[in-house]
């Protein structure tokens, strides 16, 4: 077992309590002794602070209220494997052991506050310690997925004049294969047991160190993370965030998507590539002193997800939509959570077949979230609130979401438009800072007062908001706007069909139409698809209306996804168009 697992708690396992309404509430204040510091900001009162630093006025805070015994004595981070390995860390064995990280960062690899790091890592403990440990030096990480070539790595290095990157031996090959042709970059750093010519070893450095650190002073608007997007339409873009629109954001959104308390543990199975890990396994729930719990998964299995659930207490589960199309198709009934009750999915339109098919067979609702990688969470299904089945929520804290037209005017309730977020006179704190060395791009998101998120949608008289897809998603057959949701959610209703996406095809009369890639359930058999696409094109036409049917289906074995579990409309969309 590496050294890094020798250093796990020796506690028993943590049982939780009932989270009774009295105990929650005392959990409330208890957490609410971190925001009351930002109270006045958080009203208006009082202008944003100048200074800003997630670990040392978030974590470093909750170190201390768990030293006095007033947190409950669940983990802050608790990881396993697939192996039966574990590792469970407080707030006060995560500050020692980042400050460790830290040094490593700046004494050995000689980092300074504004240099970049890229940190390719599958889940494993040591992406946390990273995190933390870049936010301690004022070092700004760029998090980038574990499937990615040498290709894209040479792309993010170059286009990042990044100083050091970070892996394991999975890319360590590739990193190499075109490290000559990165003229910033200086230091490698390997995760592994073993030594690789030309690389620091990061355990063997980092078990060495001193814990001895000093958290250095960021300004809000400092850089704190670059995410680069996934280039569906072009070249990656690296999106900023800053240390105010990660860190300080959730500080200032009250209850937001999450709603955590210190006794509460919450998995989010997003990729370590993607903003959503940032916020939903970082950020975010630290903000409320809850427990971040990982499983490393290579890969999404619902068996492994749902005896997860079975065997520790997790309260709440976050997913791509993907996910829970998987779980739904398995017998539910032989599971038992132990302690699941907020079930959250985002990173696109979840099918309200599937919410109904959950909540049918565990009882749960999921609630959906919105965002992107420049916005973070901006709409959400909060606890408590009314669970329409295909809107995304209302607006989030910070937020004014409105839908505009082409010239930036407000729509009126009920009519399509472009998903958009007011940006001025006051920029919203959790919204990017830009795209690096690209204010071309930065300056085409701005329309009127608004920044445009590039997705169509409606909003109805009570604020909730519908998602139609990307304003490259819409087809336009014989005049008519279709968005491929709406033909998705009928088509997911039809018990043939386990998963589908819809998109445009080229058709010498209509100019386009509707086209359907089908993968069919399990139980139903593939002998007569002609009839079974005339039975689905009927489907369409009774569920929705008549010009929205597909004209086109083609039955396939899966559907291309992101890593992330999205599904990849605009490979479909270009294979249809011969752009390939």
């Amino acid at each position: 077992m590496r050294w890094l697992f020798k250093l796990q708690t020796l506690k028993s396992l943590w049982t939780p309590k009932p989270p009774n309404r009295t105990f929650r509430g005392h959990l409330r204040l208890l957490a609410s002794d971190i925001h009351s510091q930002y109270e006045t900001v958080r009203r208006g009162e009082q202008e944003l602070p100048q200074y800003f630093n997630f670990a040392h006025d978030v974590l470093d805070k909750w170190s201390e209220i768990e030293k006095s015994g007033k947190r409950p004595s669940n983990p802050a981070f608790w990881w396993i494997d697939e192996k039966g390995q574990e590792v469970k860390w407080s707030f006060e064995e995560l500050g020692f052991l980042s400050r460790k990280v830290a040094n490593v960062l700046t004494k050995v690899c000689g980092l300074q506050k504004g240099d970049r790091v890229i940190v390719i890592l599958p889940r494993v403990p040591e992406w946390w310690l990273v995190n933390v440990a870049c936010m301690r030096a004022g070092i700004v990480l760029i998090p980038g997925i574990s499937q990615l070539s040498a290709k894209d790595i040479l792309y993010r290095l170059q286009a990042s004049k990044a100083r050091c990157i970070i892996t394991d031996d999975t890319l360590a090959p590739a990193v190499d294969s075109v490290a000559s042709e990165c003229q910033f970059l200086k230091t490698k750093l390997i995760v592994s047991e073993g030594s690789r010519e030309g690389w620091l070893n990061f355990t063997d450095l980092y078990k060495n160190q001193s814990a001895d650190h000093s958290c250095v002073k960021t300004r809000i608007q400092d850089s704190m993370s670059i995410f680069f997007t996934s280039g569906t339409t072009g070249s990656p873009k690296m999106t900023e965030h800053s240390q105010g629109s990660l860190g300080l954001r959730p500080l200032l959104s009250e209850r937001y998507w999450l709603d955590l308390t210190p006794s509460d543990m919450v998995w989010s199975t997003s990729d370590t590539g993607w903003i959503l890990a940032s916020l939903g396994s970082v950020l975010d729930p630290w903000v409320f002193g809850a427990c971040i719990f990982i499983h490393k998964l290579p890969q999404i299995e619902p068996a492994a997800i749902l005896n997860t659930l079975c065997r520790f207490p997790i309260d709440t589960l976050v997913g791509a939509p993907t996910l829970f199309r998987m779980l739904v198709q398995n017998d539910l009934s032989s599971y038992k959570f132990m302690n699941l009750k907020h079930c959250l999915s985002g990173g696109e339109p979840l099918n309200p077949e599937v919410m109904e098919q959950w909540k049918s067979k565990t009882g749960l609702d999921i609630h959906e979230v919105y965002g992107q990688t420049e916005t973070g969470v901006i709409c959400s299904v909060f606890k408590g609130m009314k669970i329409i089945p295909g809107s995304m929520g209302k607006a989030a804290p910070l937020y004014d979401v409105q839908i505009i037209d082409k010239n930036g005017n407000i729509l009126p309730p009920g009519q399509q438009g472009e998903i958009a977020v007011r940006s001025k006179p006051r920029r919203p704190l959790g919204l990017f800072s830009g795209y690096v060395d690209n204010p071309k791009k930065t300056g085409e998101t701005e329309r009127g007062d608004f920044y445009v998120t590039g997705d169509r949608g409606t909003m109805d008289e009570d604020g909730y908001f519908q998602f139609f897809g990307r304003d490259d998603d819409i087809i336009i057959s014989s005049g008519y706007r279709i968005g491929p949701f709406e033909v998705e959610n009928a088509l997911i209703e039809h018990p043939a069909v386990a998963e589908t996406a819809v998109v445009s095809s080229p058709d010498p009369l209509r100019g386009e139409v509707v086209k359907a890639f089908v993968v069919l359930s399990p139980a139903f058999s593939s002998s007569d698809l002609q009839s079974l696409t005339s039975d689905l094109q009927e489907h369409v036409k009774k569920t929705t209306a008549p010009y929205k049917y597909p004209r086109k289906v083609e039955f396939v074995q899966e559907l291309p996804k992101t890593l992330t579990g999205k599904i990849k409309r605009n490979e479909l969309r270009n294979k249809e168009w011969g752009r390939m």
